[in-house]
């Protein structure tokens, strides 16, 4: 599985991003999704994951209640709607698979990522 991130860019506090990521090759559809983010000097840190058909959805804490999680697999696409935006949101944010259709908050579990899509929450 190739993915692509995009949806990135600038936002002030209290606005919204949706980030996408399009995944290639037939094994999207049966492959857990994550999204994880990094931080200028920061760890990679779990955001948010999605079991292979949407039916089952997992938060980091520090964004649970203002980002959803979802995927449309007819599109290959897993999506990110962050709501609320906190200037301690900025990060680099990666789309990840796994092959299991199972969701994952471990980074180690994932066997595909994205190159990363930028965003920034100014105060």
């Amino acid at each position: 599985v190739q993915l692509q991130a995009s949806g990135g860019g600038l936002v002030q506090a209290g606005g919204s991003l949706r980030l996408s990521c399009v995944g290639s090759g037939r094994t999207f559809s049966t492959s857990a999704m994550g999204w994880f983010r990094q931080a200028p000097g920061k760890e990679r840190e779990f955001v948010a994951t999605i079991n292979w058909n949407g039916g089952s959805t997992d938060y980091a804490d520090s964004v649970k209640g203002r980002f959803t999680i979802s995927r449309d697999n007819r599109k290959t696409t897993v999506y990110l709607q962050m709501n609320s935006l906190k200037p301690e949101d900025t990060a680099v944010y990666y789309c990840a698979a796994r092959r299991s259709l199972v969701y994952s908050r471990y980074a180690p579990d994932y066997d595909y990522w994205g190159q990363g899509t930028l965003v920034t929450v100014s105060s």
